[in-house]
Order: C-alpha cells, then sequence, then structure tokens
C-alpha cells in the first residue's frame, strides 16, 4: 500500500524485528495504552516473530520514505473458527494522526484478512470517555456494535466489541 506524506511515499510492509522497539514506543506515544498492555504488546511481537506468523497472525508496518514507522497493524485469525478474524492493534504515531492512515491500515488489514478467508473482523476497545475517538473511528469505518461486556477490564471500564463483515456468504 502506498500513499504520500509530507517526506515522500509511504510503504505498509512486513514488520521487521529492528522495529519492534519502535512500535513500542510509538504506541506508548499516543496515550492510549497502560504500561502493561504495552509490555504485552512486546511480547505479542516476539510471539508473533518466533511462531505466531507462521499460525497466520499478521503484523504490518506503515513507514514513510525515511523507513521511520509511523503505524502499524496486527491482526489473526480467531483460534477454533471459520472466516472470524481479530484486529489486534491498529496504531498511528500520534503526530501523524488525522491525516488518514489508520483508515488506510485499517482497509489494508480488511483486505488481507478477506484474502485469507476473513468473513468478518472484530475489533475490541474500552467503553470509556477515553476510548471515545476509537470508537468512533471504527463506526465511521463501517464497523457495527456487536457486544458490550460491563466492566471487562475493570468497574466502570467496558468492552466494546465492534464487528465489520468482510464479505457474504
Amino acid at each position: 500500500m502506498a500513499g504520500k506524506s509530507k517526506s515522500g511515499v509511504m510503504r505498509l510492509g512486513r514488520t521487521r524485528v529492528d522495529e519492534f522497539d519502535a512500535l513500542v514506543t510509538l504506541a506508548a506515544g499516543t496515550g492510549m495504552f497502560k504500561k502493561l498492555e504495552l509490555d504485552i504488546l512486546r511480547e505479542l511481537l516476539d510471539d508473533w516473530h518466533s511462531s505466531l506468523a507462521l499460525e497466520g497472525h499478521v503484523c504490518a508496518t506503515l513507514r514513510e520514505a525515511n523507513g521511520k514507522a509511523v503505524a502499524f497493524t496486527y491482526h489473526a485469525p480467531a483460534v477454533m473458527t471459520e472466516g472470524t478474524w481479530h484486529l489486534y492493534w491498529l496504531v498511528v504515531d500520534q503526530s501523524a494522526q488525522g491525516r488518514g492512515l489508520g483508515r488506510r491500515v485499517l482497509r489494508w488489514s480488511e483486505a488481507d484478512a478477506k484474502r485469507k478467508g476473513a468473513h468478518h473482523l472484530l475489533a475490541e476497545t474500552s467503553g470509556t470517555a477515553h476510548y471515545a475517538s476509537t470508537r468512533t473511528f471504527y463506526e465511521k469505518m463501517g464497523y457495527g456494535l456487536e457486544a458490550r461486556v460491563r466492566d471487562f477490564y475493570a468497574l466502570g471500564d467496558d468492552q466494546v466489541i465492534y464487528r465489520k463483515t468482510l464479505c457474504r456468504q
């Protein structure tokens, strides 16, 4: 996938091991994630490199022409299902938000999952006010509210699950 930025053409490609620290730093810089979530992201990236990629998990990074990571996505098939995929991570550098990069990366994830047999994609987020912009983003991207699990992350912090149909059977 390509797009224009101030520094030139952007390319989306397979995440490299040498980018892991930068991706965790990028996620931390958004101010959206707790330390525990960032620790889990680092573990997930390590596991993806060592084994999860072989199970169909996908991690891709959007880079500026100079190689700087500005966004990344991580999606995977749901275990014990046919055609259900999860969007686990979609992160855009805080300084690059509002330029359509999240939309581009999400559309790429949807197309990739669909090519690999996904019927629909699930995206989970928090129900707190802090995540209102995230929920609005998914809704604008055509995701519908599938479920809300009250007090899932903590008391007063619901899990909100969005779903988008990628193909009709």
